[in-house]
This record gives structure tokens, C-alpha cells and sequence, in this order.
């Protein structure tokens, strides 16, 4: 795909989103957006200088979503590695698929909520990436990726504060699927070292 079909792509999906999402996340408060032109900027203020070029090179509909990400996302750590913010994650998915299964609507909807406002690692998404994954091509996903895992724990949570544990069950699985295909994308199996044979 080339980058400008990438570029309307993600340009598509992210109005997709915006209209989908309540009002709230359409009109983020002046403080919400100055907090996360701030994160961002911060981020920025930390990358080595490769991935500063790289991050600077990325389109605008990509750069646009990242600092919709950092506006959305109370939580911007000083401290949290990417590792740390996906066990927060690990650890509140599992409390909504427990919750799930004992008919706990209410505790279902509060990790799952969790897990859609999920703290900001230290510098934000990119510095974890690998460099050659930060280009228009590779993180043309994301907005995808953040609708399967984030909007499926905003809908899991809807679902589960009504009661109707079935839906909730059903965006769990969706919530699962975008997680692999994420992990998939830009990680990799865990553990396995392109330094052996």
C-alpha cells in the first residue's frame, strides 16, 4: 500500500473513531489538550536523535493520532516502561474476563475501563518500538489496534455496567484479538533473541 492510500486509510479510520466516540472524546477541555501537547512534547524532548528524525518524518494523520492517544490518556508516567504499563494491563484484562465469568458486571466494567485509560510509558509508545516499525507503513495500524483493544474495553464496559455479560464476553474476545495483533505486528514472540541461530 502506498502512503498515500496509507495516509486516507488512517485518515478514514480516524474519523470513524472520532464519530463513533462519545461527545467527551470529540471536544477533549483545554486542559486535556494542553496536557497532551505537553506529554508529547516531553516525549519528543527524550528520543535519541534517530528516532527523533523518524518521529518527525511521520505523517500528519499518524502524528495527529499520537497526540489524540496522549490527550485521551490521564495517566502519562515519569517513570513506567512499556513492559510495566502492559502488566497493568495484563493484570486489569484478567480482572474483567474473571468478572465476566462470575456475572460481576460491575467489576468487569471498572477493569475494563482500566484498561482503556491505561498509563503512558515513559516517553511515550515510540521509544519501545522497533526503530524500523516507526514509519507511516507500520503504525498506520494503530488506530485499528486502539479501536480493537481500548474501544472494545469501552464497549466491554458498557455492556457489562447493563448487566449483558454476552456482549461483555464478546468484546473481551475482540479486546484478545486486537491485543495479538498488536503484539504480533510489533513485538514479536516474547523472549526469542535475533541473536541466536
Amino acid at each position: 500500500m502506498n502512503t498515500l492510500k496509507l495516509a486516507a486509510a488512517s485518515a478514514a479510520i480516524l474519523i470513524t473513531a472520532a464519530l463513533s466516540a462519545p461527545a467527551i472524546a470529540q471536544q477533549p477541555s483545554p486542559q486535556e489538550m494542553q496536557r497532551g501537547k505537553d506529554f508529547m512534547q516531553k516525549s519528543m524532548g527524550m528520543m535519541k536523535p534517530e528516532l527523533l528524525e523518524k518521529a518527525k518524518a511521520l505523517p500528519p494523520p499518524i502524528q495527529q493520532f499520537l497526540l489524540k492517544v496522549a490527550i485521551r490518556h490521564s495517566r502519562h508516567s515519569e517513570t513506567l516502561t512499556m513492559r510495566q504499563v502492559m502488566q497493568e494491563i495484563l493484570a486489569d484484562f484478567q480482572a474483567a474476563a474473571a468478572a465476566i465469568a462470575t456475572d460481576n458486571g460491575e467489576l468487569a466494567a471498572a477493569a475494563a475501563l482500566r484498561v482503556a485509560d491505561h498509563a503512558l510509558p515513559r516517553g511515550g509508545m515510540l521509544p519501545y518500538l522497533p526503530l524500523e516499525k516507526v514509519n507511516a507503513n507500520d503504525l498506520g495500524v494503530l488506530p485499528a489496534m486502539e479501536d480493537a483493544v481500548e474501544g472494545s474495553a469501552r464497549r466491554l464496559a458498557a455492556a457489562a455496567a447493563k448487566g449483558d455479560m454476552a456482549t461483555a464476553a464478546e468484546q473481551l474476545g475482540n479486546m484478545t484479538s486486537g491485543c495479538v495483533a498488536c503484539h504480533t505486528h510489533f513485538r514479536g514472540q516474547p523472549g526469542v533473541s535475533a541473536r541466536l541461530k
